[in-house]
């Protein structure tokens, strides 16, 4: 697909069931001259015969839907007329909104129970991931993530085999790992760190943590979203965890997550942003943490908007890490991995398929 220039508006299509809702999702856009709402659907029909005859950037989507669901309307949608697509749904609908990521859906917005003119900050929120758009790499188009995982064992229904692998841990007592592997991403990360995840060897004796990006009441569910994608135990990271072989956390939404090794324990220090803190969760900070416990350490920064990774990047370097950026090729934002390259703090430069593969040699 082709993406809008920068003279040219960012046309949108606003799909929800709700009148109320679209009205105003669209009103977020009315004083913008970047932004054209070319159109608006009740549900996935309706908004599959406007994607096709409107051709728009970028598409909202609401995922319940009467007469066809949000999730129906994807997989047709990135067969049919890939386009870039911003879900906005509730925090109740937490599963859901990850399983439209692996649809193809590019990010998501929470949505409140009610979405009027008073809540400011979701509208902000959707506006910077409408015009997210510009930023998307030339050659980005949304696929499933099923169709973009091309080698490994694989179900009937194209699910990778790995996926119902047991978790590799279940009942080991604690190993202190041999290498920790620190993972930085944002916009795109989810569905990146799934496949990620879902090349990890059985017999890693890694450790790995993962700053990315996101909502707070989303990361436990994305953490079990990894866990039940590959080998590693991965859950949602509390103060005071205990970082073994095999094991990956996610660092919780609005926290900050650092590595300190006490002994031959490796634990998580979880907590407050702090006021020096660009981004929270930091992966500076969680990368700078990594690099000064004297273990092997590689630094992995992922697709995402913005710098965060390229201080800890170089943490990482000076003590003799790894440190591996995403390629433009498959970064979906190619801000934070094309930071790093520029910075000369990226040891490996890797497309994403490579990146797992050589992590499962680590």
């Amino acid at each position: 697909m082709t993406h809008p220039a920068a003279s040219k508006p960012i046309r949108l299509l606003v799909v929800d069931d709700s009148a109320y809702n679209r009205r105003n999702i669209a009103e977020v856009f009315a004083d913008r001259k970047d932004v054209e709402v070319v159109g608006k659907a009740g549900d996935g029909e309706e908004a599959l015969k406007l994607a096709t005859s409107l051709k728009p950037d970028v598409i909202t989507l609401d995922l319940e839907m009467p007469r066809m669901d949000g999730f129906t309307f994807l997989r047709i949608l990135m067969s049919k007329a890939p386009t870039p697509v911003i879900v906005i749904s509730s925090y109740a609908q937490r599963e859901n909104v990850f399983k439209a990521l692996e649809l193809g859906a590019l990010d998501f917005v929470p949505k409140p129970e009610r979405l009027g003119p008073e809540a400011t900050e979701v509208r902000e929120e959707i506006l910077q991931k409408v015009l997210l758009v510009r930023a998307l790499r030339p050659s980005f188009v949304p696929t499933s993530l099923i169709r973009r995982m091309n080698s490994g064992a694989f179900h009937p229904d194209g699910s990778p085999a790995s996926w119902d692998e047991p978790s590799a841990v279940t009942g080991r007592p604690y190993r202190s790992p041999k290498t920790l592997v620190a993972i930085a991403s944002s916009t795109g990360g989810p569905s990146a760190l799934l496949s990620i995840f879902a090349k990890l060897p059985v017999q890693t004796t890694a450790g790995f943590v993962v700053a990315q990006h996101m909502p707070d009441k989303f990361t436990r569910t994305f953490a079990e979203r990894l866990d039940k994608r590959g080998v590693v135990k991965t859950t949602e990271a509390s103060d005071g965890d205990l970082v073994g072989q095999a094991m990956g956390f996610v660092c919780p939404g609005r926290k900050c997550m650092e590595i300190v090794k006490q002994g031959i324990e490796v634990k998580l220090r979880v907590g407050p942003a702090a006021t020096t803190d660009r981004y929270v969760p930091s992966a500076d900070k969680l990368f700078k943490s990594v690099a000064a416990t004297g273990l092997k350490c590689v630094g992995v920064i992922l697709t995402g908007m913005g710098d965060d990774g390229v201080e800890g990047a170089r943490a990482i370097r000076a003590a003799g890490g790894i440190v591996i950026a995403e390629s433009q090729e498959t970064a979906v934002v190619n801000g934070m991995p094309g930071a790093a390259v520029r910075a000369g703090v990226a040891t490996e430069v890797l497309p994403l398929p490579q990146i797992g593969e050589f992590l499962a040699k680590v």
